[in-house]
């Protein structure tokens, strides 16, 4: 990625993201919290201090209270939600869960999404499905281009995905006041309505969130309506859609029938159909009932919940950390308000049994569990609420560097995962500095993101590359094209020009960076989380 004067997101200033600015207030009367879900899209809308959710119609004119997060191809056009169902269902190559595409760590915005015989580039399908939903809301007067509009990612998603979101929806046409990380905005929910259970022996709240795809946890400090987040873990590859599968491969075996002897629609309708009947799973429920192929597969709950309770447990165990722990071992709860589950696929009835199993009655399920986050999300976008929220990154960050003269390579942890976030109010995320003479005609800046950072500041965990960055320190290679200075050989160099490296995590979580040469004052600014193509 190039300087920001190149960037389409560079209108992301210090304090501002894109469509926000000095006269943003006066510019809009619709304040709206969108939660971009794997599986479902759902809307939130500010009114007097309550915070309905959006209604949309289906192919069979019946009201839901979201848009399905699916994108199907049809006569070589792209179409999305229930009209991307109804092909589908008559045999239209069909997309589901483009969400976990984002949450690859080698993402960029021309990473290829297939869809029949056709491929086409992450960024368009999604620019493409959030003009989809922009399009659904202006059919009920919703006057998006004049709405202040808050979204969120996942806590755990790498800059990639997050610099990504903020480019499709403006893309496609909102203007973004704020990104959230979406647990964060489920702490304003619960907060909503379960004010009295916060006290000033209790604060915290720790959130729970099984969605579709992805499962975030955090946990979050309350004071009146301030909201500090004290860390966040999460999963890229669990949530609903893995018990979905799950529920299909049991009924796939007992069938007796191979999935690849399945045809696309059929896939679809089978995975459908195992959707449905987790989402009607009560405490009550001793069977679920699938019908294959005009054959009824009927499975017992307890042999699911069986093959479920892995998948549980893993969730359980990412939430481990950010519970303090006695002598005993066991969970030590006296600061803890209330665990908070939320995200569509909390309704599994395993989910809240086991979880009260360690942690008994303070957990608490949300009235509205798959709109939780949006809810959310409209509080934070509501001008009238005095709500605010100190977020902070879930990722370490970091840049590999040379040392002893060229001989090894070792480790800058510039970033923590407890790094403060800027806050869309105003205040200022965690700064860092760095300064050094250069050694080598140009610099190279291999930065990367990791799960953690251990005592002694190596990464630990996964570690996903995060951008590259090219930088002249001679300055006969400034006006050198930047793909063209990736091509010269790096040299080093006797008495090179000081260097100063200033990093800010911004309100999106975006961390940027200016590298400047203090000789003379020539600087280039970059927003991370794209890699140049």
């Amino acid at each position: 990625m190039a300087a920001d004067t190149t960037n389409s997101l560079d209108t992301i200033h210090s304090g501002t993201l894109p469509g926000q600015g000095n006269d943003i207030e006066s510019m809009t009367d619709i304040d709206l919290g969108i939660d971009l879900g794997t599986t479902r899209t759902v809307v939130a809308r500010a009114d007097r201090g309550n915070y309905p959710v959006l209604s949309f119609g289906d192919e069979n004119g019946d009201e839901n209270d979201f848009i399905p997060s699916l994108t199907a191809l049809r006569d070589g056009e792209l179409i999305h939600g229930f009209a991307a169902r109804q092909a589908a269902r008559r045999g239209a190559p069909l997309l589901r869960s483009l969400k976990r595409a984002l949450a690859v760590p080698t993402l960029t915005a021309s990473t290829p999404v297939r869809l029949g015989e056709q491929s086409f580039s992450v960024l368009e399908v999604l620019t493409s499905y959030l003009r989809h939903v922009k399009a659904e809301l202006e059919k009920q007067n919703v006057a998006v281009d004049r709405a202040r509009v808050v979204v969120a990612v996942p806590a755990h998603a790498y800059g990639a995905q997050r610099l990504l979101t903020l480019e499709a929806f403006q893309q496609a046409g909102f203007r973004v006041a704020a990104m959230l990380n979406e647990p964060s905005a489920a702490g304003f929910e619960y907060t909503h309505r379960k004010a009295t259970t916060v006290s000033s022996r209790r604060t915290r709240v720790l959130v729970y969130d099984l969605g579709g795809g992805t499962f975030d946890t955090s946990l979050v400090d309350v004071v009146g309506t301030s909201h500090e987040v004290l860390a966040s873990h999460g999963l890229g590859d669990l949530g609903g859609d893995d018990v979905d599968l799950l529920i299909a491969t049991m009924v796939l075996n007992k069938a007796g029938i191979a999935e690849e002897d399945l045809s696309p629609a059929e896939l679809d309708d089978l995975l459908d159909q195992c959707r449905d009947a987790k989402e009607h799973l009560t405490p009550q429920s001793r069977r679920v009932l699938i019908v294959l192929r005009g054959q009824d597969i009927v499975l017992p709950v307890v042999d699911l919940y069986q093959s479920c309770s892995p998948l549980i447990e893993r969730s359980l165990a990412t939430m481990a950390p950010l519970v303090g722990r006695l002598d005993d071992g066991s969970p030590d709860l006296t600061d803890i308000a209330g665990v908070y589950l939320v995200g569509g696929a909390s309704g599994l009835p395993l989910v809240p049994r086991l979880l009260r199993e360690r942690f008994g009655r303070r957990v608490h399920r949300s009235p509205y569990p798959g709109a939780s986050t949006a809810i959310g999300l409209a509080i934070a976008a509501d001008r009238t609420s005095d709500y605010d929220l100190t977020d902070r990154l879930s990722r370490g960050f970091g840049v590999f560097r040379e040392a002893d003269g060229g001989h090894r390579l070792t480790f800058d942890s510039i970033l923590s995962p407890e790094s403060v976030q800027a806050s869309p109010g105003g205040r200022e995320g965690t700064v860092l500095t760095r300064e050094y003479d250069a050694a080598h005609n140009i610099g190279w800046y291999r930065f990367v993101e990791c799960a953690d950072v251990d005592e002694t500041g190596e990464p630990r965990g996964e570690i996903a590359p995060y951008q590259d960055i090219v930088f002249p320190f001679e300055a006969a290679l400034r006006d050198v094209d930047d793909q063209e200075l990736r091509t010269y050989s790096v040299e080093r160099r006797e008495h090179g020009p000081r260097i100063q490296e200033h990093y800010r995590i911004d309100e999106a979580g975006l961390v940027r960076v200016t590298i400047t040469d203090l000789t003379d004052g020539y600087s280039r600014r970059y927003v991370l989380g794209q890699r140049t193509e």
